[in-house]
């Protein structure tokens, strides 16, 4: 059974902080209440309470004060202000110093209970994310491999292992599951790391043009070869190759490399002299080349050559621990490359990104990030968002089927769309409530920040809805 979680009251109505004290200790809380804010804040200590409930006008030390010093203190702790009436200058300055939540008297024992729970499942989401966080510094990891299950620290003890070996690798795995990444780690781990490792996707270019782009040619070789052009296995002496997609060679390309392979030399086309070079070869491939060697596709003592050492990846499907990760790991590239402060996804988001499949692996968990960065205005990524673009199966019973957002025009009409929507729905809820934000949050089921959240986000000025 988890900790029950700590509340700190602060109101210098006795009768009012009794009530609230007893309602919440009868929802199971440990709660203890103050009349004088002074004592309050001496005895509030960081790590002590999940949650502080202070009234705004005190004697003393008024809330905005109170709230202030306990910042100080506990930067993280969620604050909800009690006020007998909720104007939007006291609720910005609030929010501005760090408030969660405010709460209008007078209030229904139910509402304090609401307020509490969504502020404290705020704190649980600050607490899992800084979690994940700790495990990003932690994890077991070569670069930019982000994961800590079980099948990824095989691989990864399997890379450590071979990556001082100069011997050729053949990386197997789905498209997306990071073959190159896998590819780097054994380059950058390896006695090679300060020469060159230099790559080429073998299903990107024509026959013509990879045979030259590999090998390079002689000055008149073909019509348009007017200066000696060195290739890639030549650019790499000393270093790594990494062939990815190597099942797409065409025959007369893995003749020459298979030469290579035996004898650590080729020629060059139109040319008579072998090169002679000091090169690693790193291939993978998302086909089955045994299905290849056997249909007469890929030569099989080129596989042999190429397959000393397997390591396979497994899809994401088959290491859904890794998919927390990997997203917080996005998110922090994203706040830092456009300068935002997501905190992670919720829990409902993640529980979704968990249990989706991902045919399209890490790339496309990667690039749903990325869009979700771009669209979401909360401080979480929230499965209505991410919805856009993952399929997200129906509620039981629901009889309809989850969303699945394809196409940038589709994305775009949609977008203008759904703020259109936004706006105007929000001018008249705030207009209907004349401007009192309090009652514009209950009626649509928010809290006052997500409100004031969209007012910034629009722009809104207070002409605009009052």
């Amino acid at each position: 059974m988890s900790e029950a979680k700590r509340i700190m009251l602060i109101d210098n109505e006795e009768g009012l902080c009794r009530m609230m004290e007893e309602v919440l200790a009868d929802s199971g809380y440990v709660v203890k209440g103050y009349t004088r804010s002074f004592e309050a804040v001496e005895e509030f200590r960081a790590g002590a309470w999940d949650l502080v409930v202070t009234d705004i006008k005190m004697p003393g030390m008024d809330g905005l004060e109170v709230l202030q010093r306990v910042k100080e203190k506990d930067p993280t702790i969620p604050v909800i202000m009690i006020t007998a009436y909720a104007t939007v200058e006291m609720s910005i300055q609030a929010l501005r110093r760090g408030a969660y939540d405010m709460l209008t008297k007078p209030f229904e024992p139910e509402e304090l209970l609401y307020r509490v729970k969504n502020a404290l499942k705020h704190t649980q989401l600050l607490e899992e994310n800084r979690e994940l966080r700790e495990k990003l510094v932690g994890k077991f990891r070569f670069d930019n491999i982000i994961g800590a299950s079980t099948g990824l620290k095989s691989v990864l003890e399997r890379v450590e292992k071979i990556a001082v070996r100069d011997t050729s690798v053949l990386i197997t795995g789905e498209s997306g599951t990071g073959k190159e990444l896998i590819a780097q780690a054994i380059h950058y781990n390896s006695p090679r790391k300060e020469k060159k490792y230099v790559a080429i996707n073998c299903g990107a270019l024509p026959e013509s043009l990879l045979e030259s782009e590999l090998f390079g040619y002689r000055k008149g070789a073909f019509t348009g070869a007017k200066e000696n052009r060195q290739g890639l296995l030549e650019a790499a002496d000393g270093g790594t190759l990494f062939l990815d997609e190597v099942g797409n060679l065409p025959m007369n390309v893995q003749k020459t490399l298979l030469r290579f392979l035996q004898e650590q030399e080729f020629l060059r086309i139109g040319d008579t002299t072998p090169t002679k070079v000091d090169v690693r070869i790193i291939s993978a491939t998302n086909a089955d080349l045994k299905e290849a060697v056997k249909s007469g596709a890929f030569r099989e003592d080129l596989y042999y050559r190429l397959n000393v050492v397997n390591i396979h990846l497994p899809p994401l499907r088959e290491r859904r621990d890794d998919i927390p990760l990997l997203a917080a790991h996005f998110i922090t590239l994203q706040n830092r490359k456009f300068d935002t402060a997501l905190k992670g996804l919720d829990h409902d988001a993640l529980e979704a990104a968990t249990a989706f499949a991902w045919p399209g692996n890490i790339r496309q968990l990667k690039n749903v990030i990325e869009a979700c960065t771009a669209m979401e205005s909360e401080e979480y990524i929230t499965l209505p968002v991410l919805s856009q673009f993952i399929e997200i199966p129906a509620p039981a019973g629901s009889g309809e089927a989850g969303a699945d957002f394809e196409g940038e025009g589709e994305e775009g009409d949609y977008a203008v769309a759904l703020s259109r929507f936004e706006l105007d729905y929000l001018k008249g809820l705030l207009r209907k409530n004349r401007g009192n934000i309090e009652a514009a949050a209950r009626e649509a089921g928010m809290n006052m920040a997500t409100i004031y959240r969209k007012i910034k986000k629009y722009q809104l000025r207070r002409e605009d809805f009052v």
